[in-house]
């Protein structure tokens, strides 16, 4: 039965995605972010292993809560089967029509989804109904992490969760089809590789941080800052240590 329900639905799916996308206007396309000549975006929806962990969630949850709806029917089906006669093909016509509604809202959900990383910024998109789109520049990350609970590590699947300024530890993350808590976190869902993407992410949040009046400044000589720039920050460094009574640095 599931797999016969799931043909119908992915049937009866193509023809809704091509309705509701022009009704609401989805628009076919990743989202898109600008970027420097020379630089590009990288564009990725969530891993196949995520849609497969979607819907078996919805089986195991459509087991726990069907199934004794459906005992219940054939029991009175037994008892009194005139009374089962209308009873249980009722049952089983809304059991498949919210079998079918349910596989139509899950493929929405991940077709749906994109990530767009740049070198600079990360964009997150999600919803057909309400689009939400949340941007996030590097340099206001505090801390990006991966969480893999047990289902999602039998499916091959990661989320990454990118904690920007002011999230605080009590910021919940971005739930689908709404914006992060707070405005101060995104969720990268469902992807294959979440330890490479969050290395990618730490290493572009780095390299977009501004340079310090210290020993950073060495770091960043190189990064596109002209002599007259370096010169000042210095001079600025040097002001700033004879104030508090040290020794200016060569």
């Amino acid at each position: 039965m599931t797999t016969r329900v799931e043909s119908t639905g992915a049937w009866l799916y193509q023809g809704l995605w091509g309705i509701l996308s022009r009704w609401f206007r989805v628009p076919a396309e990743p989202p898109t972010l600008p970027v420097a000549p020379g630089e590009t975006a990288n564009a990725f929806q969530p891993s196949p292993g995520f849609l497969r962990y979607l819907k078996f969630q919805f089986w195991l949850l459509a087991g726990i809560l069907g199934l004794p709806v459906l005992f219940v029917a054939i029991a009175i089906t037994v008892a009194e089967p005139v009374a089962g006669v209308f009873i249980l093909p009722i049952v089983l016509t809304v059991s498949l029509a919210i079998a079918l509604v349910t596989f139509t809202a899950i493929h929405l959900r991940y077709d749906t989804t994109w990530y767009v990383l740049t070198n600079r910024s990360l964009r997150i998109r999600r919803g057909i109904w309400i689009i939400h789109e949340t941007t996030i520049t590097y340099e206001n990350v505090q801390n990006v992490s991966v969480n893999q609970g047990p289902l999602q590590r039998f499916f091959g699947i990661a989320d990454v969760l990118v904690q920007t300024a002011g999230g605080g530890g009590g910021t919940q993350p971005q739930q689908p089809g709404g914006v992060a808590g707070g405005a101060h976190c995104g969720l990268i869902e469902g992807i294959a590789d979440a330890v490479r993407v969050r290395d990618l992410l730490v290493s572009r949040m780095r390299r977009t941080r501004t340079a310090g009046l210290g020993d950073e400044l060495h770091d960043h000589e190189h990064d596109g800052w002209s002599p007259q720039q370096v010169q000042l920050l210095r001079e600025v460094r040097d002001a700033a240590l004879a104030m508090a009574g040290a020794k200016p640095q060569a």
